[in-house]
């Protein structure tokens, strides 16, 4: 079945009603010109060659050259053959840790930049699962629902930093939370969680929030970021590393302990960040192997076959026959 894929520019096609109440104005003044003028004798002397056919003719040309290009703007389509596209895959939460810890450099180029390189390689070899992002801090955010979309998923995590969380430390139990709270609850499997962090939580993780992990069927990975001795933390264009409030460098130090509590309380797995490819082939290889389910794909990924180019040709030939069309009659009309 044809349709527009952008029925919103059709709107375009509304300019053609001032285009042509303006023609017909011109017209009356044509009109109230030679009446003026006063003798019909030698006004029809004057404009004998004036064909006013081909004037008319002219204005239809363009005003059709105009709404085949508001149909090519519009773009109709007509899907191809066949059911719009599904894949077996799963539903991923990725909760990642963006809070200023993360700056620390004992991975390098910084636990920020490595983890984004993690996930947007991660999201390379699982794309045919949904997958949905939170942000977390002080504060845990939604930032992206589940979305077969990975192209927004990358420009997401590529913009994330802690300057997109306010309240700043690091809340691991708020993050899962939300994340169960995306996820379907209808089903108890199919569902995971990958959460990014240096497992830095200055509160302890409620034993609840694990058990209605796993009672919802969610896996949770965990990967850890940075190192167990630690490293200052160097904010972007400050001149020294962070201080506590006695004026001492604070050290952040990568917390192992709870993610792999939260790991194997789910029936998940650990894996530290020390090796970008490694990890992500181990993360995905997990992911990858559990049971899957039909998932319907985006609205964009199914095939279609676009006709604005035969729009776009006819309306430059349209064009181009209005040029050569002058309202000067020829001899022989």
């Amino acid at each position: 079945m044809f349709s527009f894929e952008h029925t919103a520019y059709l709107a375009g096609l509304l300019i053609i009603i001032p285009l042509t109440l303006l023609f017909y104005g011109v017209l009356r003044w044509k009109k109230k010109v030679r009446i003026a003028f006063g003798d019909e004798t030698l006004i029809n002397r004057l404009t004998k060659n004036y064909s006013s056919t081909r004037f008319g003719l002219k204005f239809i040309l363009v005003i059709a050259a105009f709404a085949l290009l508001v149909f090519a703007v519009a773009n109709l389509r007509k899907p191809q053959t066949g059911e719009a596209e599904k894949k077996a895959g799963i539903d991923v939460m990725i909760a990642f840790d963006v809070s200023k810890s993360m700056w620390a450099e004992d991975t390098k180029p910084s636990r920020l930049d490595a983890s984004k390189q993690f996930i947007n390689t991660l999201l390379n070899k699982i794309s045919n699962n949904r997958v949905g992002l939170v942000l977390f801090a002080g504060r845990a955010f939604l930032q992206m629902p589940l979305t077969p979309d990975f192209t927004v998923a990358s420009l997401y995590v590529s913009n994330a930093s802690p300057e997109a969380i306010p309240v700043q430390g690091t809340v691991l139990s708020e993050a899962l939370q939300l994340c169960k709270t995306a996820l379907d609850t209808k089903e108890k499997k199919y569902k995971a969680v990958v959460l990014i962090s240096d497992g830095e939580d200055h509160e302890d993780i409620p034993a609840g929030i694990l058990q209605q992990l796993t009672d919802e069927g969610i896996i949770v990975n965990t990967i850890g970021v940075g190192s167990v001795k630690g490293a200052p933390i160097t904010e972007p264009g400050a001149a020294s590393y962070k201080m506590d409030i006695n004026g001492k460098t604070v050290i952040s130090k990568l917390n192992e302990e709870t993610l792999i509590k939260i790991a194997q309380q789910t029936g998940g797995s650990y894996t530290h960040l020390d090796n970008t490819g490694a990890a992500v082939n181990r993360v995905a290889a997990l992911l990858n192997g559990m049971e899957k389910k039909a998932i319907q794909g985006a609205a964009d990924t199914r095939q279609y076959t676009s006709f604005y180019f035969v729009f776009v040709l006819i309306a430059l030939f349209i064009l181009i026959t209005e040029v050569f069309i002058a309202d000067i009659k020829r001899k022989t009309d």
